[in-house]
């Protein structure tokens, strides 16, 4: 197989799933002697980027700006003159930026234009734009379905589902953190050591459940349950009244000492080690759950709205953590249930990062291989 120039295109590289994602497929491409470029606005996660072997250009296409367009031309320069093959986005505005680049390229010639629909978007001309690649990789059956039903016009057989993957060896099954990790964790947070630990992963939104988190909290205190809460995510700027808010209900709870705000934390494998519970109450339905496959290979059980992604995750490796979806009566008996006796979570890997890898590195050589379409 020839080596292929890849450029990758999102916002940012932070911490989330999409990112994750993204650095997944560049050292993969590393891996295999291809050359892998990112173009995002920058982020926590570039210098891994840039150590694993890849190229980094720091372009903010993801800035909601009619300004953003002036980048058109030169990414449109940049992707003639370095002879890109494949062309993948990640994001919306991303998209936009590098298709109106793309169009505008000898057909020839230009790269081949992929894009991944990494969320159940608002359904929209702006979010139309993510059904315009030569490949549509969708990160679920939960996208597939969305994507056919909202955007009939796109041909099935452009739609291919990659669903997420999780390296075991990463996240392994059965992992204990270490005892200099745990030492330092138990002298931050002491009241964890000897009581069950619930833990609800996400960036603080109002999509991610954080209310019904802590009302589930507070039912299962009334129920005598010495149970502790973990809220582990970051603060966006502009979402600081919403993470204000939350404190404040905490408190009205009389709650401060048993639900925990921990803030961004890169060290999420421990994290879920030594939960007892990990939990994904989305407000909206999820593309994937990327969080929930987290922890369920490392063999920790985890309860989740059964709607989207997390639903098709757990019916299928773990159906004894679904619970319908906005039930607190039902969130509150089912977690009172497991923390009784919860079902053991079964070893086998559902969804390998390696086969999300090998699928996608696949789809980029057999497009790159196809007959180009010179309308």
């Amino acid at each position: 197989m020839a080596r292929l120039s890849v450029a990758q295109l999102l916002p940012a590289l932070n911490g989330g799933g999409v990112e994750r994602g993204t650095l997944e497929v560049a050292r993969e491409l590393v891996r295999r002697g291809h050359r892998s470029v990112v173009i995002s606005a920058g982020g926590r996660l570039v210098p891994d980027l840039v150590r694993e072997g890849s190229e980094y250009l720091a372009w903010p296409l993801g800035v909601k700006s009619p300004l953003t367009l002036r980048w058109v031309w030169p990414l449109r320069r940049w992707l003639t003159e370095q002879h890109i093959d494949i062309l993948h986005v990640r994001s919306r505005l991303p998209a936009w930026i590098g298709w109106l680049a793309w169009r505008g390229m000898d057909p020839a010639t230009r790269p081949r234009f992929v894009t991944t629909v990494h969320g159940l978007y608002s359904v929209s001309r702006y979010s139309a734009i993510m059904t315009q690649g030569e490949r549509v990789i969708a990160v679920s059956e939960t996208v597939r379905d969305y994507l056919r039903r909202h955007y009939p016009e796109l041909p099935a057989e452009r739609i291919q589902v990659i669903q997420r993957g999780v390296d075991p060896a990463a996240f392994p099954y059965g992992y204990r953190p270490p005892g200099e990790w745990l030492a330092d964790w138990y002298q931050q947070y002491p009241q964890l050591q000897s009581a069950p630990v619930l833990t609800l992963p996400g960036r603080l939104s109002r999509l991610k459940g954080h209310e019904d988190f802590i009302e589930l909290i507070a039912r299962l205190r009334v129920r005598r349950l010495s149970v502790y809460g973990l809220i582990v995510g970051g603060v966006e700027p502009r979402r600081q009244r919403y993470a204000d808010q939350l404190r404040e209900k905490v408190r009205s709870f009389g709650l401060e000492d048993v639900i925990l705000f921990t803030g961004h934390r890169s060290d999420m494998r421990e994290i879920y080690a030594m939960s007892t519970l990990v939990l994904s109450l989305s407000a909206q339905p999820e593309s994937f759950g990327r969080t929930v496959l987290e922890a369920l290979s490392l063999g920790k059980p985890v309860i989740g709205y059964d709607h989207g992604g997390v639903g098709e995750i757990l019916a299928r490796l773990y159906p004894a953590g679904l619970t319908p979806f906005g039930d607190l009566d039902a969130l509150t008996a089912r977690v009172s249930e497991l923390l009784t006796a919860a079902p053991p979570v079964p070893l086998e890997p559902a969804f390998p990062l390696a086969r999300m890898l090998d699928e996608t590195l696949a789809l980029y050589e057999s497009l790159h291989e196809a007959p180009r379409s010179l309308a």
